[in-house]
């Protein structure tokens, strides 16, 4: 096969209907003639009628029934002809090798395997081609905590040459290219980041656009355009989850409280502000301070705050 056959190229084909007609209109006349040789014995009649039949017979498998969204790769002893894309009934060479390629959309999540079809000694299908159920696969991120991570990828054939001719398997192709993409991906970020750069699971948008892109750029040469690519589970690995939120929790406290004591500090200010400006009273440095504190352990205090009656001065 020559290099351009990876080219789609696109054959649009007659309609069917009209040979299909004849055809079945010779057939017709077959079985009449060859009555007619028998009844009238005329084996003459028959080299006319038997070669007649054949083509008729031969011309039948010529009829190609194409479905929406459906094409048929079309091979002649070996050699790329064209692509069938259009849905409706044709009639093409009937020496013509028609392989089916669907272009509907089909999505997976990374993880699964693809089960074969099984047929019995009959030949008859038992089992019809299925996909598992994705599993999360385990990987390192950029900061080598594992972690278990799996992506659902929406994809359709938009080259039916390259698809076919190109690689082996082009599902199995998708399959293990995106599975591949994933892992490289998830190894060039941290799970979660605290200075605002990109994470798996702070950065939802810009991890989707890249984990496409990477698939993409894989499956050019298969024919397969990827619509989108999304993360479908996103955790640590079960042997440091428990350790990692506990760090989660102690953050989630610390920041917290920092955002606690900015507030406390700030009504403290505003407060003192207040008694100054308006000159409600006259405090030195030493109630000032004693009256922070009090403040602050009202405003900062998990519990609520229990008023205690001074009968003396601060002094005594």
């Amino acid at each position: 096969m020559s290099n351009n056959s990876c080219h789609e190229k696109v054959l649009v084909p007659s309609s069917g209907w009209g040979p299909l007609g004849l055809l079945l209109a010779g057939l017709v006349l077959v079985v009449l003639g060859f009555v007619a040789a028998i009844s009238l014995k005329l084996p003459v009649l028959l080299l006319i009628v038997i070669p007649l039949g054949m083509v008729c017979f031969v011309g039948l498998f010529g009829c190609l029934a194409v479905q929406p969204n459906d094409a048929r790769v079309l091979l002649l002893f070996g050699e790329y002809r064209g692509t069938v894309a259009t849905s409706g009934f044709f009639w093409v060479n009937p020496f013509f090798t028609k392989k089916r390629i669907s272009l509907r959309i089909r999505n997976f999540e990374t993880g699964s395997t693809s089960v074969n079809e099984k047929k019995n000694d009959a030949g008859v299908v038992v089992q019809q081609k299925s996909r598992t159920h994705g599993r999360p696969s385990k990987v390192n991120d950029r900061d080598g905590n594992p972690i278990e991570i799996s992506a659902v990828v929406v994809w359709k054939v938009v080259n039916t040459a390259e698809a076919m001719f190109e690689v082996d398997d082009y599902e199995d192709y998708v399959s293990v290219q995106s599975e591949a993409a994933l892992r490289n991906m998830a190894s060039r970020h941290p799970y979660d980041s605290e200075d605002h750069e990109t994470s798996l699971r702070g950065s939802i948008q810009e991890i989707s656009d890249q984990l496409c892109h990477d698939i993409q750029s894989r499956l050019d040469k298969a024919g397969v355009k990827v619509i989108e690519a999304r993360i479908s589970h996103l955790a640590y690995a079960q042997e440091i989850a428990a350790a990692m939120l506990q760090r989660q929790q102690a953050h989630a406290v610390v920041s917290a409280r920092a955002k606690i004591v900015d507030g406390a500090v700030g009504m403290v200010q505003l407060a003192l502000d207040r008694l100054s400006n308006d000159k409600i009273v006259e405090l030195d440095d030493e109630r000032r301070a004693a009256m922070v504190s009090n403040l602050l352990v009202v405003l900062c205090s998990n519990g609520h705050a229990q008023p205690v009656i001074n009968a003396g001065t601060l002094y005594s």
